[in-house]
């Protein structure tokens, strides 16, 4: 499992770090850094949930191929 960030969708609004703050920051100046781009396979349902989270669909899963 990959995320994938949208810069140009981010609002900076949080909700993906109030679901996993392990793996996503809001910076200082709004911008959002994805701590963890390829989360352990414990924190996959975490890392789903603060992708669905975000009210502008700047995050997206992207499924590795196995």
């Amino acid at each position: 499992m990959r995320i994938v960030l949208d810069e140009s969708k981010c609002s900076g609004l949080g909700m993906c770090e109030a679901e996993a703050p392990d793996l996503f920051e809001v910076q200082d100046d709004g911008s959002l850094r994805v701590l963890d781009d390829r989360p352990p396979e414990d924190q996959y349902e975490v890392a789903r949930a603060a992708c669905d989270a975000c009210p502008t669909e700047a995050l997206s899963i992207v499924e590795d191929d196995r």
